[in-house]
């Protein structure tokens, strides 16, 4: 892409955060998978070096960031401790909640399908947002993110998988195009772009 395109686009990063350090092997019962989502929103992330060809570091002093402590850390790590962080409790992860099932041992990664696709049917959500309030909340982020953008040019977010994934589907409906698909993997890069 030549200078002057880039110049009349705006670009919205969406980042993934890093691996966070929390042991996930073995068999987990329902108590133990409570622990572990609590130890793992309170982890740090495994050391990783992200230089990708997109992002143009040189022009990033601010960075959007997640409340929980992976986002923040996986923030500073790729943009250097100069960058500002705007760190809120708008960008946190879609909230999950363990099913109340103490008979049942499974990997953890079981626990944590079964806690989002109850949720997403619309059980397993008491104490904690539900799946609509979850989709409206990246609406609102959606916005805010195109908002800076149209000030800023360049916005980028450093979040979490699924946040990212319906932010993106927010920005599409609002005329934003994709321009880098990189999935939901850790350090994962998704780049929306619109005509300024």
């Amino acid at each position: 892409m030549c200078v002057e395109e880039q110049a009349s686009e705006l670009r919205i990063f969406l980042i993934r955060h890093a691996r966070p350090l929390v042991p996930d092997q073995g068999w987990f019962s329902a108590s133990t998978a409570r622990t572990y989502i609590n130890d793992y929103d309170a982890a740090a992330v495994e050391a990783f070096v992200l230089q990708h060809e997109s992002i143009p570091y040189q022009h990033i002093t601010k960075v959007y960031c997640s409340s929980l402590i992976r986002s923040q850390l996986t923030a500073k790590a790729i943009f250097g401790e100069q960058v500002t962080l705007v760190a809120s409790p708008e960008f946190r992860e879609f909230e999950r909640k363990i099913a109340p099932l103490p008979w049942l041992r499974l990997p953890i990664k079981l626990w944590l399908v079964l806690a989002r696709v109850l949720w997403f049917l619309g059980f397993n959500k008491r104490g904690i947002e539900s799946f609509k309030q979850a989709r409206q909340r990246a609406r609102r982020c959606a916005l805010l993110l195109a908002q800076d953008a149209q000030t800023n040019q360049n916005t980028i977010l450093v979040a979490h998988g699924l946040l990212n994934h319906f932010i993106r589907r927010e920005l599409l409906k609002l005329g934003w195009t994709d321009n880098l698909k990189e999935g939901h993997g850790f350090v994962a890069v998704n780049v929306v772009v619109k005509k300024a």
